[in-house]
Order: C-alpha cells, then structure tokens, then sequence
C-alpha cells in the first residue's frame, strides 16, 4: 500500500497524524505531508510524494483517510487507487 496527501485539499485538522503519526506529519506551513521510514515526503508533495505504508501501520492510514475532513489522503495498491470517501 502506498499514501499521498492532496496538499490543495488538506484542511490542517492533523487527524491523520493523531490516526497514524509514523506515517503522517504536519509541517510548519499546517499542512499534512506523508512520512516514509521517519523521512518526510514535502518535495515536491502531492502524488509526487507516494510513500510506502507497512502492513502494521495499514489499518490506521485507511481510518486517516476515512475520517479527514478534506478527503485529501490517497490510498494506492498494486491494483490501483483505493476509494475511502
């Protein structure tokens, strides 16, 4: 599974970090930015910015996205983009 944030979306409410802080971080600009093994993924961000997500944190970033309010957080698998909104 692999993560990315639609910046242009992204409200700022941090409830993706609160679901799932090793994955997701707010950055000084209060937007959401996804983390790959504790390294920020901010240049360029959007989908340029896809992190890979171990199966232990899985569950947690499927609840990230269901519950942002900006519907901002993209979910991919080897079979395509998951839909969660």
């Amino acid at each position: 599974m692999r993560v990315w944030i639609d910046q242009d979306l992204c409200t700022g409410d941090g409830l993706c970090e609160d679901h799932c802080p090793e994955v997701f971080t707010l950055l000084e600009d209060g937007i959401a930015y996804v983390k790959e093994s504790g390294f920020v993924l901010n240049d360029p961000g959007q989908w340029d910015s896809l992190a890979r997500v171990p199966v232990v944190h899985q569950g947690r970033v499927i609840n990230a996205a269901e519950d942002c309010p900006g519907e901002c957080i993209f979910i991919e698998t080897d079979d395509g983009p998951v839909g969660v909104h």
